[in-house]
């Protein structure tokens, strides 16, 4: 696998507002480092605003507050994001949707890299099919290839697993607990499930603020029948069928 830098720790804190409107209010949040960290909370509540903060994306917002890296850098640059939509080009195959950021950018195009990554998702006899050729599992693992060419420490993920069927979302969150060891991972699910098996630190977010919730004692990825993840997971889904 390819050398990363390390992955730092982030401390987000503060309000956010869009034209006058309150998103959220008070927000204190830290995404672990090297770790899985999960949000969870109902739609509206601002998940996505704090990912798109975190991005670099959310130019239109209002943020009043501050976003720190531990190492005291700035995140710019080290920063890889993933959405629910796989986001493929069309006209392209799947080796070229993995490079298309190298391309862009003007760098050349680590080959081997990409092959080896093709490889890893399990795609290697599909490398030169286009995307209308793949089933919705395989278009996901070739999203989850070209986040991993990106080569970052710092990853954001965007409910990227929610429009699969059950077995093939656990299938992608296991690889993506493989693939992603060691980076900063901060993802945003409605699947409390999904929280119970990744999570290292967990957050529920409501229109009142961030609750934190211990996680599970077992190392990730969890086996979704646990005693602990299922525990878990009941907890987390009676916060979310509390708030109002």
């Amino acid at each position: 696998m390819m050398q990363v830098p390390p992955s730092p720790e982030i401390q987000f804190v503060g309000d956010a507002s869009i034209s006058g409107m309150s998103v959220f209010q008070q927000v204190e949040m830290t995404v672990g480092a090297g770790q899985w960290t999960c949000l969870l909370g109902q739609s509206g509540v601002g998940k996505t605003t704090i990912l798109r903060l975190l991005a670099g994306l959310g130019s239109y917002v209002d943020h009043n507050g501050e976003i720190i890296a531990s190492d005291g850098q700035q995140l710019a640059g080290r920063i890889s994001l993933m959405a629910q939509s796989d986001n493929l080009m069309p006209w392209l195959d799947v080796f070229d949707n993995i490079v298309i950021g190298s391309r862009l950018r003007g760098d050349a195009v680590d080959s081997t890299l990409a092959k080896d990554l093709i490889e890893q998702v399990g795609l290697s006899s599909h490398s030169h099919k286009k995307p209308n050729a793949l089933s919705g599992g395989q278009r996901q693992r070739v999203a989850l290839a070209r986040t991993l060419m990106e080569s970052r420490p710092i990853v954001l993920l965007d409910e990227p697993f929610s429009a699969l069927d059950a077995r093939i979302r656990a299938e992608m969150q296991e690889l993506a607990a493989r693939l992603f060891a060691g980076k900063t991972v901060c993802l945003i699910t409605h699947d409390p499930g999904e929280a119970a098996r990744l999570g290292e630190v967990i957050y529920v977010m409501s229109t009142s603020g961030l609750r934190q919730i211990n996680p599970p004692s077992s190392s990730v990825i969890r086996p979704y029948d646990a005693p602990d993840v299922l525990a878990c997971q009941g907890q987390l889904l009676r916060l979310l069928r509390e708030m109002p």
